[in-house]
């Protein structure tokens, strides 16, 4: 791998800013650092996004259920962030129109919902309004869904993306503009930090997939590893303060599954919010939220429990299209860095960030997908306390590179396509455009071009199959096989780029098969069981 050769000789400088963890909130952080003219190197153990920032629900929205339990602040900065989010990344963050109906055999007030939604749209400006709908405009808008002792009924817009590529952009555009002041590195591992008079200001690295290693120096050096924070404030002499929460996802073919819109309502189980929308051209159910008792670098699935949680949810809203397990394609399970209060609910404690300093080791953790930029800039503000040369960021620093006048021949694009490119790899899409011009055909039953697939095999910082089908593309968890009959096609338009002999290729078909099976199969009791 050339290109790792050519990072990893960079590495030996003394940084403004060394960030430990590439999911969204540290490559967050190397965007505001870039923005303010700082150098910055980014390291990260497994994959860009391949923690919590790929499995996530996929929402940018405000929460409207933090409302429930008085985290107005919260909801407010993600409201107002969401509405950021969809200013600069149009086709990366696209709005999402939300049904809520509310059943009386779920046992929720009507008048609390609708407060609630009364709140929620108006925590920021311009931000759009609730409406209620009735049986007509429901039967048009959600067709199948549940009528039966329907009590009330409305209507709000949030918003998703897709939480791989948008920790991929983030960090594509701020390497761009740093124009070689600014490194990101995966599969590279802290091991330890060096120190200065018990101060940390360095770090002791390992390249995972060549056991290289190095230290290397740094003014501030930033701990946003998420749930894994813990683990490096150890080294520190820090107590665990984190409280690991498991949110899981079951994912159906839309055409088992068709929804136009965003369900929200109450599970009839125990009332707690679930969501059921249109995502990538499937449709995704979610979410769970239980104490996660495993080791943190197992790759996470979902329970039985969990799972039959999900499907019962699902029956329940949309009882007249008779689905089981067996319509169930694919799973998803990630793992929350949520900061412990000690609540007995894990639903009730607050996903709020924080920031720490412990000997000089900044660690950033909690917080939610919506609130990335937030979350780096109050992390930089903190290390602008500690170390002035530092400069503090502004509330307006933006934190997408400004894209350029489209080309004309972009203007040769479907509207929406082009929309779509230019969200998912900004001014990159130029390059994806002339591809297509060579390798035109999409790929089945998915929303990606094989022109894609090959410019991403070539630029993208591809080690594993798994980076390239599970986090670059989302092939792994949209088509029921998880994408293993494309494997054939695959290997002939990308093997050369990834410069992988045959016996590499077929290791890493076996790696992938494993991860598929173990994070994204379903529960194993349900294949013995069948249908249910």
């Amino acid at each position: 791998m050339e290109w790792r050769d050519e990072i990893w000789g960079r590495l030996h400088k003394d940084w403004d800013v060394i960030v430990i963890g590439g999911g969204v909130t540290g490559a967050g952080i190397l965007a505001v650092a870039v923005r303010l003219g700082l150098t910055v190197l980014l390291v990260e153990k497994g994959d860009f996004g391949s923690g919590t920032s790929s499995r996530s629900s996929k929402l940018v929205h405000g929460g409207l259920r933090y409302l429930k339990n008085m985290q107005v602040q919260l909801t407010r900065e993600s409201v107002m962030e969401r509405e950021h989010l969809l200013s600069v990344a149009p086709g990366l963050v696209e709005p999402l129109g939300f049904i809520y109906p509310v059943y009386k055999s779920n046992n929720t007030n009507p008048w609390l919902i609708q407060l609630g939604l009364e709140i929620y749209t108006h925590l920021a400006p311009d931000v759009g309004k609730y409406r209620r709908l009735d049986k007509i405009d429901l039967g048009l808008m959600a067709p199948g869904l549940r009528a039966k002792d329907l009590e009330r009924c409305f209507y709000y817009t949030d918003a998703q993306t897709d939480d791989a590529r948008l920790v991929v952009r983030l960090l594509q555009d701020a390497l761009s503009e740093a124009k070689g002041n600014a490194l990101a590195l995966n599969y590279c591992k802290v091991t330890g930090f060096l120190k200065q008079k018990e101060r940390v200001n360095g770090v002791q690295i390992e390249d995972t997939m060549t056991g290289e290693k190095a230290e290397v120096h740094g003014k501030i050096i930033i701990n946003a590893t998420g749930v894994w924070a813990d683990e490096l404030r150890s080294k520190v002499g820090g107590d665990r303060r984190l409280r690991p929460l498991r949110g899981s996802h079951l994912y159906f073919k839309f055409e088992r599954l068709p929804v136009y819109q965003a369900i929200a309502f109450s599970h009839p189980d125990d009332c707690r919010p679930v969501f059921v929308y249109p995502w990538e051209g499937v449709t995704l159910v979610g979410t769970t939220d239980v104490d996660h008792l495993f080791p943190l670098d197992d790759e996470p699935s979902i329970s039985l429990e969990e799972a039959d949680y999900l499907l019962r949810a699902v029956q329940y809203v949309f009882p007249e299209l008779d689905l089981t397990r067996e319509d169930v394609i694919s799973t998803q399970a990630g793992v929350r860095p949520v900061i412990s209060k000690g609540k007995k609910d894990p639903s009730a404690e607050s996903r709020d960030h924080a920031v720490w300093n412990e000997h000089g080791l900044l660690t950033v953790t909690g917080g939610k997908l919506t609130t990335f930029r937030l979350i780096a800039l109050d992390a930089l503000r903190k290390a602008h306390k500690m170390d002035k040369r530092i400069p503090a960021p502004e509330d307006s620093l933006h934190i997408f590179e400004r894209p350029e006048p489209s080309p004309s021949f972009l203007s040769e694009l479907e509207p929406t396509l082009r929309r779509r490119l230019l969200g998912r790899y900004g001014k990159k899409a130029y390059e994806i455009f002339l591809l297509l011009r060579d390798f035109p055909s999409p790929i089945e039953e998915t929303p990606y071009f094989w022109a894609e697939i090959i410019w991403s095999a070539r630029n993208e910082a591809i080690c594993h199959l798994d980076d390239l089908l599970l986090r670059r593309f989302r092939i792994g968890i949209l088509l029921p096989d998880g994408g293993i009959g494309l494997i054939p096609k695959l290997k002939a338009q990308v093997q050369d780029s990834l410069d992988w002999n045959d016996e590499q290729w077929a290791k890493e078909v076996d790696r992938y098969e494993q991860i598929l099976e173990v994070a994204h199969g379903l529960p194993p009791q349900w294949k013995k069981r069948g249908r249910s």
